[in-house]
C-alpha cells in the first residue's frame, strides 16, 4: 500500500501533456493552460478516502444551507479510517448457525475498536433494511456479529445471508452515503474517539 501510494503521488505530479514534474515555484509556458483545460482530465483523486472527502466537500460547497460552523470533516476522515481497518485489516471467522451466520471480527487494538464502532452501528441498520435479526456482542479482540433470517426455515434467505458473509452484510442498505454526509455536516451518528 505504501509503494502504491508513493507511485500515485509521483504520477499525480506528472504534467498531463509533457510528463514534467511540478516543483515549487514552477510556471507554465504561455498557452499550456489552454491545452490542459481542453485535454482529458482524470476523474479519480488517486486514493478512495481522499476522493470521498473531496466529493463531500463539493456537495457541502454547492449547498447554500451548509452550516460551516458544524462541519466536521475530521470525523468523516476518522470514519473512513475505521472503514479501511475493518475492510482491509480485520480477521473474520464465520460459522453457520441455525437460520444464518455468526462472524467474529478481530484484530489489533485499533482494528478491534473500529470493528466495534462499525459493526455495532451497522447491525440495527441491517436489521431495519432487511428484517433479518442482526445482533452484536463485544469480544476481547473485536466483536461477534450474528445475522439470522426473519424465518430461519427460509432456505433462500439463509443461503443469501451465508453467501454474503461479513463484508457482503456490511455493505447492505443504502444508508452509507447519507451517513457520510451526516458525519461531515456534524449531525451524524457514531462519534469517533480522537
Amino acid at each position: 500500500m505504501i509503494l502504491l501510494g508513493a507511485a500515485l503521488a509521483i504520477v499525480s505530479r506528472l504534467d498531463a501533456q509533457g510528463g514534467m514534474i511540478h516543483s515549487p515555484g514552477m510556471t507554465h509556458t504561455p498557452g499550456m493552460e489552454h491545452k490542459a483545460a481542453t485535454a482529458a482530465q482524470p476523474t479519480l483523486a488517486g486514493q478512495m478516502a481522499f476522493a470521498t472527502v473531496a466529493e463531500i466537500v463539493r456537495i457541502l460547497e454547492a449547498d447554500s444551507t451548509t452550516n460551516w460552523a458544524r462541519v466536521d470533516l475530521e470525523a468523516l476522515r476518522q470514519h473512513l479510517i475505521d472503514m479501511d481497518a475493518v475492510t482491509m485489516r480485520s480477521r473474520v471467522t464465520q460459522a453457520p448457525v441455525a437460520g444464518g451466520i455468526s462472524m467474529t471480527i478481530s484484530g489489533d487494538a485499533a482494528v478491534a475498536a473500529a470493528a466495534r464502532r462499525m459493526v455495532g452501528s451497522h447491525a440495527p441498520m441491517l436489521q431495519q433494511a432487511t428484517g433479518w435479526r442482526a445482533t452484536t456482542a463485544p469480544t476481547p479482540t473485536g466483536i461477534r456479529f450474528t445475522v439470522v433470517a426473519a424465518d430461519p426455515l427460509d432456505t433462500k434467505a439463509v443461503s443469501r445471508i451465508r453467501g454474503l458473509g461479513f463484508i457482503g452484510l456490511m455493505v447492505q442498505g443504502d444508508h452509507h452515503v447519507r451517513h457520510h454526509i451526516m458525519i461531515a455536516r456534524g449531525v451524524g451518528a457514531h462519534a469517533h474517539d480522537r
